[in-house]
């Protein structure tokens, strides 16, 4: 399939069809073992993989922080950042009223794994990485953890800035961010059953099953 340069690309499909696979294959964080991933036109298996992945950003369910203050974790999505830079990332990912509220701001330990801080605290820490490394491509994998209402705002609302004007490739969770992407990967056992746009899709068998499994997921069934 193709996901174009602009584009959201939402990946929907049930649990072992693929999704997360499809979205490790394309930063190459696994090698394929037959086929072509192209990136630009350029096949990714001649690139080097610490050259590829400075046009990914990646967040995903498994936030992986560092036993390390705030500043120095968000830091790590652009090595040599000033703390403005750190500190804008972190504003524009809905970081800084939290941040403010720890006992040294910025400058806090935040515990092995981020132990300290709560499910939706983490994700935008991770957001504001991605935010401050600005790369062109966005690799997302939709929290399914439950959040608060006011966590869950906040979130969604960081993400709405990493995501404009970047090509992304999403693991769907949500019906409505299956509904607003632009073209739609309907993947069943390892492989692409169907794709279009949302509105294309409404009238396939596989997607239609999808629909309903996904809307049986949201709270409210909505």
């Amino acid at each position: 399939f193709t996901a174009k340069e602009g584009e959201v690309t939402a990946l929907v499909g049930p649990s072992g069809s693929g999704k997360s696979t499809c979205a490790r294959l394309a930063a190459r964080l696994w090698d394929i073992s037959k086929g072509v991933i192209r990136v630009g036109g350029v096949d990714i298996s001649t690139i080097d993989p610490e050259v590829l992945l400075r046009d990914y950003s990646m967040v995903f369910q498994d936030v992986v922080l560092f036993d390390d203050t705030v500043m120095e974790n968000i830091r790590l999505g652009k090595r040599g950042a000033t703390d403005e830079e750190v500190r804008a990332a972190a504003k524009a990912a809905n970081c800084d009223e939290f941040v403010h509220r720890l006992p040294q701001g910025y400058n806090t330990p935040i515990g092995e794994n981020g132990a300290k801080l709560s499910g939706g605290e983490r994700q935008r820490i991770s957001i504001a990485r991605a935010l401050l490394k600005d790369a062109p491509i966005v690799l997302l994998d939709e929290a399914t953890a439950s959040l608060d209402v006011e966590n869950e705002t906040r979130v969604q609302g960081a993400l709405s800035r990493l995501l404009v004007g970047k090509t992304v490739l999403v693991i769907a969770h949500r019906m409505r961010t299956v509904e607003a992407a632009d073209k739609i990967i309907v993947l069943a056992d390892g492989r692409v059953a169907e794709e279009g746009t949302p509105a294309e899709l409404m009238t396939k068998t596989v997607f239609t099953t999808v629909w309903w499994i996904y809307n049986d997921k949201a709270p409210g069934g909505d």
